[in-house]
């Protein structure tokens, strides 16, 4: 299925992971306000089967997208797991009963994460883990990252990576330990900073150039949102032009974008999964990515 071609996180290291580049975030396999059960969780299942079947090795999740209902949906399917297979994971967030978000970034709070999507997943170590910043709550972002460096040198954690960091946050990392990956918002529509205050999503276009230099993955989340605050005409002109979906455009864009950048696209839905997959067989021109700008 795979035209995109693969990526190697960590290539520096001892342990390099190479994926398809294609791979798959299961946020969207939860209940209303991504939380609680999933509404069809026969579906959520055979959608993880499916990813792996098709050739999906790299899946994206979190202990606090449900809560714990992402982790234990994939233990359910695919546990015991291919051994090609890397399960992505992130901390430094939690929920509320009232589906509110909230730091949870202090090191106690870390290491409980990690126990936590160790227990869920039924694992020894998390393969590659992202903290996720949140400016200016909790813990200051070092003192965040030395506790992920201490869990990878005690073994829990094989790679390190962050989420939704600014420049020199991910800078600021790579000087304490290595990289693997980052994971940020990215989609042709979403490519910068966005939000007030304390919820900021921090762009990928941001920090690309950084990653590019690093032979660091850019991992986008939010990729498919296709308006802000408009709909996107460029991309609704290219999936015309192809006779395909906007959100496949969207990928094809990402992947077409730079080869350091590794799409997790989402869905609940078993068709749009495989239409989003689909998207890898798209080939863009040199002319369509000068007009998508």
């Amino acid at each position: 299925m795979f035209n995109a071609g693969t990526i190697t996180i960590a290539g520096k290291s001892a342990h390099p992971l190479t994926v398809n580049r294609l791979g798959y975030g299961t946020m969207r396999l939860t209940g209303e306000g991504i939380y609680g059960e999933p509404p069809n969780r026969p579906e959520a299942l055979q959608i993880l089967k499916r990813a792996v079947e098709m050739g999906v090795n790299f899946i994206d999740t979190a202990d606090y997208y449900g809560e714990d209902v992402t982790n234990r949906l994939i233990a359910e399917a695919l546990y015991p797991y291919p051994k090609d297979l890397v399960i992505c994971t992130k901390v430094g967030g939690a929920r509320k009963p009232d589906k509110s978000w909230i730091p949870f970034n202090k090191p106690e709070n870390l290491f409980s994460s990690i126990e936590n999507n160790l227990r869920t997943l039924k694992i020894d170590r998390v393969t590659l883990v992202h903290f996720r910043a949140i400016a200016g709550v909790g813990a200051p972002f070092e003192e965040s990252m030395e506790a992920m460096f201490q869990m990878q040198r005690e073994g829990k954690i094989l790679h390190v990576g962050v989420s939704n960091v600014t420049r020199d946050e991910l800078e600021t990392a790579m000087k304490m330990g290595e990289i693997a990956s980052v994971e940020n918002m990215y989609g042709h529509a979403q490519r910068t900073t966005h939000g007030n205050g304390h919820f900021v999503s921090n762009g990928g276009g941001e920090v690309l150039d950084i990653c590019e230099a690093n032979g660091i993955p850019l991992v986008p989340y939010f990729s498919l949102f296709l308006s802000t605050p408009k709909k996107d005409e460029r991309i609704a002109a290219i999936a015309k032009k192809y006779g395909i979906s906007e959100v496949q455009a969207n990928i094809a864009w990402l992947l077409h974008r730079s080869p350091w950048i590794l799409p997790i696209p989402g869905t609940s839905s078993l068709a749009h999964f495989e239409e989003n997959m689909a998207a890898a067989h798209v080939e863009l021109t040199k002319e369509d990515m000068a007009f998508l700008g």
